[in-house]
């Protein structure tokens, strides 16, 4: 019985471990020869990383999105960098105001529409759950290969595991040790069972190589005309820049056109994660890896960071908090636009950000360039110290002066932030230099300054 017991454990561990390593990595693209499942996707060099690009399917760093449309060919070593939004001319795309929108689509709203913008709306929607126990249901076209691949090696897996435990379990029964029986000789060689058990599931493998390869390399080269975002990424928040210089913390997209995300990191290694883009790529200091995806739904999806960045890794891209229990209320998401819905998007936020008072237009910032993970309103510090009460009095620094908090200390402090640090908080504030246009530097201070 002990032995029977042992069989089927070391059985069901093998079957476990082929499973876990079929399940699509979403972020890990190249497929190893023989390998039972090519899980498309990543291609971010860990040589820089310093860390594997792709955790194994099931891990902490949440890599089970298969099908991430990662490259990172020559092109990726020696790319042209992003252009910086800030020098970009203020001409922002002049798309129909919802011409062509989709029935239900939200209507163009008057410019003396008060409340939350209608993309903000769209953004604080329910995100959508719908989907198996595996993962949230596809919304991007590019992904089918990599969900038919996974489900395809899960059922190989499940097959292959009943059939050796049930065989297994037999076996060790009828052949168990019994009183008064005479042990018969193994046989040694069977020429048509050693063929059987090799070209099977060599033919098996070969065919799960061959597709994989091909789904590989559709993933990994996007359409002509696609739209380019540019990625940023910090702890603890993203920032997206769109072709007109408008940036924003959710990653706002059009439905039914490829989508192409060019991004790099300002810190550590991060991994953009969509599950329901099933993309899954990581975000590399000093260079830049690439994604892309074709949404086909409208709708709000999940995004967060699927490695390990840092203490507040668990709030990266948090948006909104609970003031008391400091838990997170929304996060950054994906908004995949109804038709026409993009092109509004980007005229209604670009002029958004020049008609709102410079208080108002600097607490958004504070809010969408992800502020609110390291340093609150209401005088409780965090990562960095909080924003209330401190202009206009002079705080310490690191090196026991003490410097006035007034409008150039904050400028300083966004350009240069590790020129002069506060005693206790880690230099861990990245550079804004090149990011923020001079009224949103100026929002910024006239927010802080109202917090007095």
């Amino acid at each position: 019985m002990k032995s029977i017991i042992r069989t089927l454990a070391a059985t069901m561990l093998v079957a476990w471990v082929s499973t876990a390593a079929a399940q699509p990595a979403a972020g890990s693209a190249a497929p190893a020869a023989g390998s039972a499942a090519p899980a498309a996707g990543s291609a971010a060099p860990a040589a820089e990383a310093g860390s594997a690009t792709a955790p194994a399917a099931g891990s902490a760093e949440g890599s089970a999105a298969a099908g991430s449309a990662a490259e990172t060919s020559d092109q990726g070593m020696n790319p042209a960098p992003p252009v910086n939004p800030a020098d970009k001319g203020a001409a922002a795309g002049q798309g129909p105001q919802g011409a062509g929108a989709e029935p239900g689509a939200i209507p163009a709203p008057s410019a003396a529409s008060p409340g939350i913008a209608w993309y903000d709306k769209l953004a604080n929607k329910d995100i959508e759950e719908e989907g198996t126990f595996w993962m949230p249901k596809s919304v991007n076209a590019a992904a089918d290969d990599s969900d038919l691949m996974f489900y395809a090696v899960l059922a190989l897996s499940t097959f292959f595991f009943i059939a050796i435990a049930v065989a297994t379990i037999y076996f060790v029964w009828k052949y168990r040790h019994r009183p008064g029986h005479k042990a018969e000789p193994s046989a040694a060689h069977n020429d048509a069972m050693e063929i059987t058990w090799t070209v099977i599931p060599t033919i098996i493998v070969v065919f799960l190589f061959w597709y994989g390869w091909r789904s590989y390399v559709h993933v990994v080269t996007p359409p002509n005309k696609a739209v380019e975002i540019n990625v940023l990424a910090w702890r603890w928040n993203w920032q997206f820049t769109h072709a007109n210089g408008v940036t924003d913390s959710d990653l706002h997209v059009p439905s039914n056109t490829p989508v192409r995300l060019v991004m790099t990191s300002k810190d550590v290694l991060h991994a953009f994660y969509a599950p329901a883009m099933r993309v899954k790529q990581d975000v590399v200091p000093r260079r830049y890896t690439y994604a892309w995806f074709y949404a086909t739904k409208p709708g709000t999806y999940r995004l967060t960071c699927a490695e390990y960045c840092g203490t507040s890794h668990a709030q990266m891209a948090c948006l909104q908090e609970d003031p008391k229990t400091k838990a997170c209320l929304r996060r950054a998401v994906v908004v995949v636009h109804a038709p026409g819905d993009y092109e509004r998007y980007l005229a209604d936020k670009e002029a958004e950000s020049q008609n709102l008072p410079p208080a108002e237009l600097g607490k958004k910032l504070y809010e969408k360039k992800g502020c609110n993970a390291c340093h609150t309103v209401d005088g409780t510090p965090r990562v960095g110290p909080s924003f209330a009460h401190d202009f206009g009095t002079m705080v310490p620094m690191s090196d026991g002066s003490k410097v006035l908090m007034d409008e150039s200390y904050i400028r300083e402090s966004l350009m240069s932030p590790q020129a002069k640090s506060r005693p206790g908080y880690p230099p861990s504030m990245p550079s804004f230099e090149g990011q923020l246009k001079e009224k949103e530097i100026e929002g910024i201070i006239a927010y802080i300054k109202s917090l007095k």
